[in-house]
């Protein structure tokens, strides 16, 4: 199929009403996925201090059939303060799916960005969604996420070669998020996880060396981190969550848009919750 004749391709924008029709879409593709409101995509696209969304949406007429989206983020990446993109949201409606619609939209996504100076993508992406990530789009598979599961909480201050940069503005933006409430839990920032007495440990380093949501704690004993973290040692008890219970294993991807070619080591990796958007 011929897609420039058959669609309209338009980078996403501020147009009055179109947060609206990209958060119907998502609920359309993501029925389950309650946070889709007009209110967590104005504070996801627009209103991040480290740069508005970057992507591209898809229509057929006036209609609006597919989306995606990548979000501006700093990341001491190879030593060097750096710009990037983490891709996130992407849906298509399901009338237009199996058209090749999302490669092109991350493909114009990844070219705009790239001339706005951004150096590289990162991203989390599912079991189903790896394998077009690495062979239609030249993702590197970097690593699965670890789980673990246990009492106590993750501690890791080795060297990285990437990490994701948090600042005053940034923290604060991100704790921010409409659909979510966070607490302190060992100077880290943490959330319930929907089990009963389970909370998500969000980092792998103190935020806060003296917090701690005392009530929260209690009644949420229980502690869950995923991501990745150079000689991660855990403070307590935990073990890690075999590959088998996990619903849909999780996969850090990365590609280089500088034309360098440059990888990511997983075991010189800092990635957390926190740095991208499940909680």
């Amino acid at each position: 199929m011929d897609l420039d004749h058959a669609y309209r391709f338009e980078p996403i924008d501020t147009a009055p009403g179109l947060r609206e029709r990209e958060a119907a879409l998502l609920r359309t593709v993501f029925p389950r996925a309650k946070r889709y409101g007009v209110h967590y995509l104005r504070w996801e696209y627009d209103a991040n201090p480290c740069g508005d969304v970057v992507g591209f949406d898809a229509y057929a007429g006036n209609d609006l059939c597919a989306h995606y989206a990548a979000q501006p983020l700093d990341a001491a990446l190879f030593g060097k303060t750096t710009r990037g993109i983490l891709s996130f949201n992407t849906a298509t409606h399901p009338g237009h799916q199996g058209r090749g619609l999302f490669t092109e939209l991350a493909r114009r996504t990844y070219a705009r960005a790239a001339s706005l100076g951004y150096e590289f993508v990162i991203g989390v992406a599912n079991a189903q969604s790896t394998p077009g990530f690495i062979s239609k789009l030249g993702f590197q598979l970097v690593s699965p996420l670890r789980v673990i599961i246990g009492f106590g909480a993750p501690q890791s201050d080795a060297p990285t070669d990437y990490a994701r940069i948090w600042n005053e503005r940034s923290r604060s933006w991100r704790l921010q998020n409409p659909v979510r409430s966070y607490h302190m839990a060992r100077g880290r920032i943490a959330c319930s996880s929907g089990i009963p007495l389970l909370k998500v440990l969000l980092s792998s380093s103190a935020w806060d060396n003296e917090g701690t949501s005392t009530a929260f704690c209690m009644t949420h004993p229980a502690t869950m981190w995923i991501g990745l973290a150079p000689a991660l040692r855990w403070r307590g008890l935990g073990l890690p969550l075999p590959a088998l219970l996990r619903p849909s294993p999780l996969h850090l991807i990365f590609l280089d848009l500088t034309g360098l070619g440059r990888t990511l080591d997983p075991a010189r990796v800092t990635f957390d919750a926190i740095d991208f958007d499940a909680y």
